[in-house]
This record gives structure tokens, C-alpha cells and sequence, in this order.
């Protein structure tokens, strides 16, 4: 079957049967569960109104316990499991917990995903905060913004091979096609050097990618952010004599907190799982691990089913706390 008629069979099976079930499901609950006629109509409304909202949800909880509770579960069995040479598993505690915490390349990767925390999320919600003011004070703003944003539509890996190429290194003999070596040789440089070989260095190179994606999506929220301080707030400040630069810290930056804290969380969110851009790149090579990358060649390459759940439970226990956060204070500014 031709790709672009499978796609559109996909969707018109798809869409048909979300409202299919939807139509059905209310006409059952109507006319034959919870019928609206008879001496108790009153109490079948009722019932049926009670019951119609999880009509709707029920999809979304199924779905839901399909494929993100299961996995979990799953994931947490399997991590206290060790998998037998001739099939099947048994029982070891925390015995994978144990051997992971004894790798030095578990700790290599825990040490840069902390240094990935502190540093992507700090740099892409300040340029995209500078980015978002300045772009609002100039005529071609829009035109600015889009440029800004553009990366966020190419993928991690696609974004990955555009800055590997950046990074790239040809023998001195040959032109290189690398922007940062041939802008090293430039300005006086002696040798061409392998950027993504260099202990942290690289990690700091592989970060510049995450920053360069995440910018664009930090700087349409707290563009809008910032057009959302009253006006009022401002024009005072300026009869009192404040600069721009005063204005900007002592004004705008106060009111949008919240909103620079709901960014800050998010891409540490992207950062905790970062994985496209470091298998892409150095494939965690050269001391660039990360947590995710780790999972993978354990779960994959190894085929070591017990280490690579363990790892991925980490992952999570890395997540939750932050996740808890953004959720609480969602619901404090919604009281």
C-alpha cells in the first residue's frame, strides 16, 4: 500500500472511531443504561451526567495505563531482575542497583548531566529572555523571533549532524569545511583540532546544540510574558527616572518570575533526558555520557535487561521531583 494512502486510511480510521465511540457510547448511556423517560427520568439524568465525563476520559486512562504505568511497573520488575542465559529471568534485588553505582561510566554520566543542568537551562532561558526583549524593540522583530526559532523545528539528531559538521575536522593537508576549525586556523591557529575528542570541552560543545534548540522555545513564552506587564507598572518607572536596564530588572523580570521558573523547569526537563544529541555526536565517547545514552548500550548494546532498567529508573527518580514542582505551582496560579 502506497504510504500516503495508508496515512490517510490511518486518519479517517482514526478520527472515525474517536467520534464513532464518542456517539455510540453517549446513545447507549441515553437510551439504554440511564434511559431519559419512565417514573425515575430525574434520577437516570442524573446518573448518566455522573457517568458521561468518564465516557471521555476513559480512552485518555486506558491509553494512559498502556503506555506509561505498565512501563513503569515493568521497568521497575525487570531492574530487580537479572536476565539467564537460557531464558527467562530471576530475582536479584538490588543487585543491578549495586553493580551500576560500582561503573565509573555511570558516575560519568551522572557528573555531566549535572553539568548539563546547570548550565543548559540557565543559558537557553537567558538568551531567550535577552532575545525576547530586544526582538520586541526593533522593526524586524517578528522576522527575528522566526529566525530564533527556527530550530526548534529540526530534530535533535538532525540538529545534531548540522553542528557536527560545524565541528568537523579534515587533515591539514585539506580544506577544512569545519566553521570552528576554519575560524581557528584563521585567527592563528597552528593545527586543525578534533573539538568532540577533548575531555569537557565537548561536553561544553555538544551543550551549545541543546542551547542553540531550546533558546527559540524560551524566548516565544517569555515573549508573551513580557507583553503581559501592565503598562501602568512601566510608565511610573519611567517618570521616576528608571533606565531601560533598571526597568528591565526591577520591573519586567520581577512580574514574569514565574513564568522564567515554568522555562527553567521545562528544558531541565529536555535536559534530564538528553540522548539524540550525544548518541548523534560522540555516541558518549570521549567522556561525554549521559544518563539516557548509558540506558541505551546497556539495554541495547549490552542486552543487559537489568542494568538498563535500572539506569531508566533513575532517570525517573531525576524527573518526578521536577514534574511534582511544575504541576504544584500549575495549580497554585490556578487558584
Amino acid at each position: 500500500m502506497h504510504p500516503a494512502l495508508q496515512g490517510i486510511i490511518t486518519i479517517i480510521v482514526g478520527v472515525g472511531g474517536c467520534i464513532g465511540y464518542f456517539y455510540f457510547s453517549n446513545q447507549f448511556l441515553d437510551k439504554v443504561l440511564f434511559p431519559a423517560k419512565g417514573p425515575n427520568i430525574g434520577r437516570n439524568i442524573n446518573r448518566a451526567n455522573m457517568i458521561r465525563p468518564w465516557l471521555f476520559l476513559a480512552p485518555a486512562i486506558i491509553a494512559l495505563g498502556l503506555y506509561l504505568a505498565y512501563p513503569v511497573v515493568e521497568t521497575l520488575r525487570l531492574s530487580l531482575t537479572e536476565r539467564l542465559p537460557g531464558g527467562g529471568s530471576q530475582w536479584v534485588g538490588l543487585a543491578n542497583y549495586s553493580q551500576m553505582f560500582g561503573e565509573p561510566k555511570f558516575w560519568e554520566a551522572m557528573r555531566n548531566n549535572m553539568l548539563w543542568l546547570i548550565i543548559v537551562p540557565a543559558f537557553s532561558t537567558a538568551f531567550g529572555l535577552l532575545a525576547a526583549q530586544l526582538t520586541d524593540r526593533i522593526k524586524w522583530g517578528n522576522l527575528a523571533k522566526s529566525l530564533i526559532f527556527m530550530p526548534m523545528a529540526i530534530s535533535f539528531v538532525g540538529a545534531a549532524v548540522i553542528w557536527k559538521l560545524v565541528y568537523d575536522t579534515r587533515p591539514v593537508d585539506q580544506d577544512q569545511i569545519g566553521v570552528l576549525n576554519a575560524l581557528y586556523l584563521f585567527f592563528g591557529g597552528t593545527d586543525p583540532q578534533t573539538w568532540l575528542t577533548i575531555p569537557l570541552w565537548n561536553s561544553f560543545f555538544l551543550m551549545i546544540v541543546l542551547v542553540w534548540i531550546q533558546t527559540g522555545f524560551a524566548m516565544v513564552i517569555l515573549s508573551a510574558a513580557l507583553r503581559g506587564v501592565p503598562e501602568d507598572t512601566i510608565e511610573a518607572a519611567i517618570i521616576d527616572g528608571a533606565t531601560p536596564l533598571q526597568i528591565f530588572f526591577k520591573i519586567k523580570v520581577p512580574q514574569i518570575m514565574g513564568t522564567i521558573v515554568v522555562v527553567w523547569t521545562t528544558i531541565t526537563l529536555v535536559v534530564l533526558k538528553v540522548f539524540d544529541i550525544v548518541f548523534a555526536m560522540t555516541n558518549g565517547q570521549w567522556e561525554t555520557q549521559v544518563l539516557a545514552n548509558y540506558m541505551y548500550d546497556k539495554l541495547f548494546r549490552a542486552n543487559d535487561w537489568g542494568l538498563g532498567s535500572a539506569s531508566a529508573m533513575i532517570i525517573m527518580l531525576l524527573v518526578t521531583p521536577i514534574l511534582v514542582w511544575n504541576v504544584y505551582n500549575a495549580r497554585k496560579e490556578m487558584r
